[in-house]
């Protein structure tokens, strides 16, 4: 038999932060952006009582929990903390297929001979990621698919641990809302109740045909969904095809002349990122979003990999340079795509400054990892409008 787990750290920032400060502990802790625009990252469970959410305008949080603790998210530690996590996972399968920073999926198909009955597999791992961490607790849901294991990790949060066995599936979806279906988005749940469906299970007991006319390949893919019917692998271990970094500003920035330290800043932040994970980066992108919230993206191909930040920075004010901006300016984001491992990357070493540069910036690295992020700026940063944030 088939059998999947999905494991889902519970509000991971926010129980990061209660675990490096005791005095947070039982507060409403709430993990944001900090500005008139940030947006929330993630909230400890005693701040959602108060009905603040992940994605929720920052403003819109302080007015329902005043009493929360604010925090500006530390990627840093988090991923640190991802990495001991994911480590423990591995102990348990060699087929891991990670989503995000605080979750994965296990194909643990024929594990049971040596790790024993999904409840003790489950018990198992959620106390090793307790002891790896020193505290924190992950979400189980064990199943014979991808979609039944997902949504059973998240039945009873937090430090949860739910099982479902094959013959159970239909009847632990079918009361769930739509809202619960994988891939149906907020207007996509408001479609299918509009049509009569509210529950999985009213989606399994439809004709698939009419569901296929009403709502095209996406009813055929929520009808089988709602039949445990979900083949898909576990992919173990998904190559990252990018990596970028993207700041919401606090005032809008007019023209290139404005616009250029903060895409300076968000290069030295994929160079930085690049340099840890041991890749490189074969295409640079930009990203820039109006105050009218148009959309307006550029990429080139580079002439040799790279994850020195100034080649970033190169390739995309080249790009910047290609646009017309009429609007101001409200987020800026560059991406570096088409990864290859460091290893694989061929470098002239007799071309340019790029290894000096290189070293530089990696022990630029080493300052900032171990004295923080405002030990060194760019001497352009000090007079920036906006500090940079994600």
């Amino acid at each position: 038999m088939r059998l999947v787990l999905h494991a889902d750290m519970d509000a991971f920032y926010a129980s990061i932060e209660q675990l490096d400060d005791p005095s947070l502990r039982g507060r409403p802790v709430i993990v944001a952006g900090l500005s008139g625009r940030g947006v929330v990252s993630t909230c400890s469970y005693e701040a959602r009582r108060f009905g603040v959410r992940s994605a929720m305008p920052t403003a819109w949080a302080r007015r329902r929990c005043p009493q929360g603790v604010f925090l500006p998210p530390r990627f840093e530690r988090y991923h640190a903390v991802s990495e001991i996590v994911m480590a423990v996972f591995r102990r348990f399968s060699p087929v891991i297929e990670p989503l995000s920073l605080d979750e994965a999926f296990l194909d643990l198909t024929g594990s049971e001979g040596a790790l024993g009955p999904p409840e003790r597999i489950g018990r198992a791992l959620k106390d090793a990621v307790r002891e790896a961490t020193g505290g924190l607790n992950v979400s189980v849901g064990i199943a014979d698919t991808k979609y039944v294991a997902k949504v059973a990790s998240d039945f009873r949060k937090p430090d949860g641990l739910t099982i479902v066995r094959p013959e159970e599936a239909r009847a632990f979806l079918a009361p769930l809302p739509v809202a619960r279906l994988w891939g149906a988005g907020p207007r996509t749940v408001e479609r299918l109740e509009s049509l009569g469906y509210r529950t999985i299970g009213d989606v399994a007991r439809a004709d698939p045909a009419r569901l296929a006319a009403e709502l095209g390949r996406q009813g055929e893919h929520f009808h089988r969904l709602a039949l445990n019917d979900d083949p898909r692998p576990v992919v173990p271990e998904r190559d990252t095809k990018s990596i970028g970094y993207e700041n919401t500003l606090e005032r809008d920035l007019r023209g290139a002349v404005e616009i250029r330290p903060h895409l300076r800043r968000a290069a030295d932040e994929v160079g930085r990122r690049l340099r840890r994970a041991g890749l490189r980066a074969r295409g640079v992108r930009i990203k820039l979003k109006t105050a009218g919230f148009r959309l307006f993206t550029r990429q080139m191909r580079l002439s040799e990999a790279t994850d020195v930040a100034e080649a970033i920075y190169a390739a995309a004010d080249a790009l910047l340079a290609q646009l017309e901006l009429v609007e101001p300016v409200r987020l800026v984001g560059v991406t570096g795509y088409d990864l290859t491992e460091e290893a694989a990357a061929q470098l002239d070493l007799f071309a340019s400054a790029t290894p000096r540069r290189r070293a530089l910036e990696a022990t630029l690295d080493r300052v900032r990892e171990k004295f923080g992020d405002a030990a060194v700026q760019r001497a352009d940063d000090l007079d920036a409008a906006d500090p940079p944030r994600e």
